[in-house]
């Protein structure tokens, strides 16, 4: 600047917010009636941009504290308009602007932004009053939304709050300081209806009919001056709307039913005031509590201190100059409306009841479904009821106090009531949002980051709206949707606060959405079957979802009130999968409901789209288990029923929709493609069924019948192809071919795009065929093996080489075959054809019987033999008369081959009986084992000498059991001892690692590398330390369940020092009992034994197999007890104290030969008993 310029420098100073910039405005040299902007650096002093000439209104300009714009005024007296906020850039170009909307003459002193930068303020200066006027920006608008006037004499002054965006504070001259705190409040009926107030003008959208984003409207009241706050009824057909204004008048509008609002698009409604006896106060909460009943409350500190006031107002201010006042409007409308248009006139407003409060009203909520009653909130959050009637009763008599538990721990300036239903019972329920974004159910908090909420119902009727779910929306840009029985009954804060606080967004949840655009806050929703979510997004466009659990909700909601036409529209629109509709209640239960279905839908176009979406599956307990549950009643036959019936639910159902299309719709073309499509989508599909419907239709057509009969059905062709549409068409080809029907065959190939060249050939020598052998051709093509064989029987002698190839080609035939031939001779054919089949497959009793049946014989006594079953094969022997020598002959080889086979006992069965041979059967007998019987033998035959070889086996048995028992008790022993050592070792080490203040989990034995460097260092014979080894130690579940199953596969081999060898070595013992066998065995030694005067060795025999079974059941026990225990007591989990417990117990259960067996006991043993 040069010096000049510096000496005629006149201008307010605005700094940009982080201080690198300021603006000024100031005149040019030798002009003073146009100025510029000019945008200065801070630490050059240098000048960075400058704006045109304009006439600006004073110095007033204030920079945007998020930097983006500075506001100036612009003076428009010269043509002849108000003044105009302009708004710069950095740069110097102007962005957008805006009039004030105020006279002429008024001038504005101050231009104020909010600390947010998304509010600005100006003090207008008028003829005959001031105010202060605050702007909002949104969708690339201007609104004015606050018009506070104040008297002329009061020369009012305010300021923003540095760090509350939606905080100001006023000040007069005669020192009245006024703070405002303002909230945003989303004027969205429930009837999905949105009014935004902007200056004089209410914007009307019903947004169930259009998504019109402000400042676009359907259309538009205009009112005489700022709309300061509005409030609104809709119910039933009586719709109306109440706004106060800046001047503090009061008007009414009623509007006509909503299915008339089409009318109205683009038009402005002129809206006149109401008449009152008395000015009426400017209200800071307006609601009404029935269609001619408005309940107010005003400031009873506030600046309007008209004298035309009312008296009682007038009174109340004067006694009580600081509180609040709650007054009660009675309207009366004296003229009539006319139903189908918006009138406003003849109103009359009259104050019927009025209080005052000292403490802060913070909120009032109308309670649903109950009139002349609302719920109102003072400061800190107590909540009171306050009810009345048409007649004067006294002030105390309206106001109850409501259920603390139902009142709010801290203010709530957002509040709503609604009505739910709990077990049957309507109750009112109250939520209410704080500052810090708590959402408040009473004392509980259900959501501390909130940022809005609202709620669904399932029924659109307003006077009947009963409240279902809850919805919010979050900081962290998540809806969240909460069923009321959650709220009620359940614990909703755990779930929210897990929502809110996850950050692992990858596994979806059923309950929420994410909100794509940061900031965007809920301002609706429509009801009933929409279930409609609306969302504004921080730029003000408007944003429609339909969440999953909602439309869910609707569409069962649908169907227990029985709207299967409505549900099916929803399910359609929404993309859900038709199941839905039949798996609700189950499928069992939509086939008594199937004739209502067909007849509400009455589409068949959709009915066609519902059939062919059936599948086995039930889609509520699957696909939608998490957004809804199913009935009661349902509930109890899901797990059970619907799992065994399963495969019968696609039939049943479609059975159920074609009978139904068949009696309640019409025949028509449409009609019978839907029957078409139900039979093709059976389980399996009833192709045949349905090709025998199109060749009725063919037959007609060839018939040329021209009557209305032929009318009401599609061409062949036609449904020909739907049904090749639906299904495979090869599929549809073999069905054709399967009715033995050439030419429709022939058909569906030409309309499948069969190559003429595969397809004809076949069916021209199908044609040369007898009509047996065409369909026995036919049969084998499509695997129908029963009907080929009954039509090849048919075709005669000739082809009976083709019947036995067919039946030796499918054996399952066989039972068939002998039931369609009567001729003996071909009987006996058949049935050792099929007796040589079930030889070939080893099943050969079977085919000996067989053979026997056919007179085969040597057949049979073959399988006999090849089965082991040697009474079969001695009685087919004498059936053939085979001589004596030749049956001696065949029991030598037999004996021969059980002996081979490890069966000598049969073996010596065979000697006694058909070679007479005792001393081979005693041997066969003592290879078996079979002592007590072998013994028996020997002593039939006492000049053979046949006891010594029984009794020379029997005590190299014993003497062999006896050494096996006593090596195994000490296996016992030192597999016990090792267990025990292994244990301990576990035990010292877990302790070990707990008291380094680690899990023992973190340090379980099981689950160390099994490679040798790492289970060294853990194994029984190092000398290692467990700090040393604990950095080999893997607490992963995963790896323990591995080793055991390494430990399996390895067949119980047991290695020192692995992961698995405790487990092992309890496995182990466990292992070591006696089998059965072996038990049945050792006491026939034993009677053996006793029989030949061997007492003494079958003593031992008996005490080393008692030792034996007493040591082992110790140890099991042993381990029993002290695997699942972090205490070993080396004195008390020893091996010998649990054999002695046992002991006793095991030679009381003894049987009385083997306590005859027991040896003497010695002295100290006798006391110890």
């Amino acid at each position: 600047m040069d010096s000049h310029s510096i000496n005629h420098f006149e201008s307010s100073i605005s700094w940009r917010g982080d201080g690198r910039f300021y603006a000024t405005i100031s005149g040019v040299y030798d002009s003073f009636s146009l100025q510029k902007l000019r945008v200065w650096e801070r630490e050059s002093g240098d000048l960075y941009s400058s704006s045109e000439f304009r006439k600006f209104m004073g110095t007033s300009l204030d920079w945007m504290p998020s930097g983006a714009k500075v506001a100036t005024i612009c003076d428009r007296k010269n043509e002849n308009k108000c003044p105009l906020v302009v708004l710069f850039e950095k740069n110097g170009l102007e962005r957008n602007s805006f009039p004030i909307d105020g006279p002429v003459e008024a001038t504005v002193e101050i231009l104020k932004w909010n600390c947010n930068s998304d509010l600005l303020s100006a003090s207008v200066i008028g003829d005959e009053y001031d105010s202060i006027k605050i702007w909002s920006f949104s969708n690339n608008h201007w609104y004015l939304k606050k018009d506070i006037r104040y008297p002329k004499k009061d020369r009012v002054r305010y300021i923003w709050d540095p760090s509350k965006p939606l905080h100001l504070i006023s000040w007069t001259l005669c020192g009245k300081i006024i703070a405002y705190n303002f909230l945003w409040s989303t004027a969205v009926t429930e009837t999905s209806i949105a009014l935004v107030i902007d200056n004089s003008n209410v914007l009307v959208t019903p947004l169930s009919l259009s998504l019109v984003p402000p400042p676009m409207s359907l259309f538009n009241l205009k009112f005489s001056c700022a709309v300061q706050d509005i409030s609104f009824f809709f119910k039933n057909s009586k719709n109306y709307v109440a706004a106060c204004l800046s001047n503090s008048d009061l008007c009414v509008v009623e509007l006509p039913r909503m299915d008339l609002w089409d009318q109205f698009e683009g038009e402005v409604f002129n809206i006149e005031a109401c008449q009152a006896d008395s000015a009426l106060d400017t209200f800071m909460h307006l609601t009404w509590l029935d269609s001619h009943v408005l309940l107010g409350v005003s400031s009873l500190g506030s600046h309007s201190c008209s004298a035309s006031l009312g008296k009682y107002v007038l009174a109340q201010k004067q006694k009580q100059p600081h509180g609040y006042l709650l007054q009660e409007i009675e309207l009366v409308c004296s003229e009539n409306s006319v139903p189908e248009s918006v009138s406003s006139s003849g109103w009359h407003a009259k104050i019927s009841k009025l209080r005052s409060f000292e403490e802060p009203i913070i909120a009032i909520a109308p309670i649903p479904n109950k009139k002349f009653s609302a719920f109102i909130q003072f400061h800190g959050g107590s909540v009171v009821e306050y009810s009345s009637s048409n007649v004067m009763i006294p002030e105390h008599s309206y106001l109850h106090e409501f259920k603390s538990e139902h009142g709010f721990s801290s203010s709530c300036p957002w509040m709503k009531a609604v009505l739910v239903r709990d077990n049957g019972t309507l109750k009112h329920l109250i939520f209410g949002l704080d500052d810090n974004g708590r959402l408040h159910f009473g004392r509980r908090i259900l959501c501390k980051n909130c940022s809005s909420f609202s709620f669904y119902s399932t029924t659109c009727s307003v006077s009947e709206q009963v409240v279902t779910h809850l919805l919010l929306t979050t900081k962290h840009d998540l809806l969240i949707i909460v069923s009321m029985d959650d709220v009620l009954h359940g614990n909703p804060e755990t779930k929210i606060d897990g929502y809110s606080s996850s950050n692992n967004h990858a596994e979806e949840n059923k309950d929420l959405v994410r909100i794509w655009e940061r900031g965007a806050k809920l301002i609706g929703v429509i009801h009933g079957d929409e279930a409609a979510v609306i969302l504004q997004t921080n730029r003000g466009s408007l944003e429609c979802i339909y969440p999953r659990k909602l439309v869910l909700v609707s569409i069962i909601n649908a169907l227990v009130q029985g709207r299967f036409k409505d549900a099916m529209l929803m399910v359609r629109r929404h993309r859900i999968d038709f199941n839905v509709i039949v798996d609700y209640y189950g499928w069992k239960a939509f086939l008594k409901s199937a004739k209502e279905f067909v007849c509400q839908v009455d589409n068949l176009g959709h009915i066609t789209e519902f059939v062919s979406s059936i599948k086995n599956e039930n889609v509520i307990s699957t696909l939608y288990k998490a957004y809804i549950s199913l009935p009661a009643s349902n509930e109890t036959t899901s797990g059970h029923t619907e799992s065994v019936h399963m495969e019968s639910k696609i039939s049943s159902v479609l059975l159920a929709v074609r009978r139904a299309l068949e009696e309640q719709i019409p025949e028509k073309p449409a009609r019978e493609l839907c029957i078409l499509t139900t039979l093709a989508r059976s389980e399996p599909p009833a192709l045949e069924e349905a090709l025998n419907r199109i060749k009725v239709i063919r037959e007609l057509e060839l018939l040329r019948v021209d009557d209305g009969r032929r009318k009401s059905y599609p061409s062949a062709e036609e449904s020909l192809k739907h049904l090749l549409w639906l299904t495979d068409p090869e599929a549809v080809y073999e069905a054709a071919l399967g009715l033995y029907d050439l030419n429709l065959a022939a058909i569906v190939a030409l309309n499948s795009q069969k190559d003429p060249k595969e397809f004809l050939p076949f069916l021209k020598g199908l044609e040369e065929l007898p009509p047996p052998v065409m369909r026995y051709t036919i049969d084998l093509r499509l695997h129908r093996y029963e009907s080929a064989l009954k039509h090849i029987v048919l075709a005669g002698d000739d082809y009976y080489e083709d019947c036995m190839n067919l039946l030796k080609n499918n054996p399952e035939l066989f039972p068939l075959g002998l039931q369609l031939f009567s001729d003996p001779v071909k009987r006996l054919q058949i049935l050792e054809a099929w007796g040589d089949h079930l030889n070939a497959e080893k099943c050969f009793e079977d085919a000996a019987r067989i053979y026997l049946s056919c007179s085969s014989l040597q057949k049979a006594q073959r399988a006999y033999r090849a089965c082991a079953d040697w009474r079969g094969v001695f009685t087919v022997a004498g059936l053939l008369k085979l001589g004596k020598g030749e049956v001696l002959l065949l029991a030598n080889d037999l004996c021969e081959e059980f002996q081979a086979l490890g069966k000598p006992a049969e073996a010596a069965k065979i000697s006694l009986e058909y070679l007479k041979d005792f001393a081979r059967a005693v041997d066969y007998l003592i290879m078996s084992r079979e002592w007590e019987e072998a013994l028996r033998i020997a002593c039939m035959q006492e000049e053979l000498d046949l006891l010594t070889p029984v009794k020379d086996a029997c005590v190299e048995c014993a003497t062999a059991l006896t050494s096996e028992y006593n090596e195994g008790f000490e296996k016992v022993g030192k597999y016990s001892a090792r267990y025990l050592a292994v244990r301990q070792r576990r035990i010292l080490f877990a302790a070990k690692i707990q008291s380094e203040d680690r899990s023992v989990n973190d340090a379980d034995y099981d689950t160390l590398s099994e490679s040798s460097t790492t289970f060294s260092e853990m194994s029984a014979y190092t000398t290692r330390t467990a700090r040393e080894s604990s950095a080999s130690i893997s607490s992963s579940k995963a790896s323990k369940a591995r080793a055991m199953r390494h430990q399996r596969h390895k067949g119980g081999k047991i290695r020192p020092g692995s992961p698995g060898e405790e487990l092992a070595l309890v496995e182990y013992l466990k292992g070591m009992s006696l089998t059965e066998s072996s038990q049945r065995e050792l006491k026939s030694l034993v009677v053996t034994l006793i029989m030949l005067g061997l007492e003494e060795i079958a003593r031992k025999l008996q005490s080393a197999a008692d030792a034996y079974q007493i040591s082992q059941q110790a140890a099991v026990r042993l381990a029993e007890d002290t695997v699942t225990n972090d205490v070993l007591d080396e004195n008390t989990h020893t091996l010998e104290n649990y054999m002695k417990r046992l002991k006793a117990l095991y030679v009381k259960a003894l049987p009385r030969l083997s306590k005859a067996l027991l040896p003497p006991l010695q002295v100290h043993e006798l006391f110890e008993c």
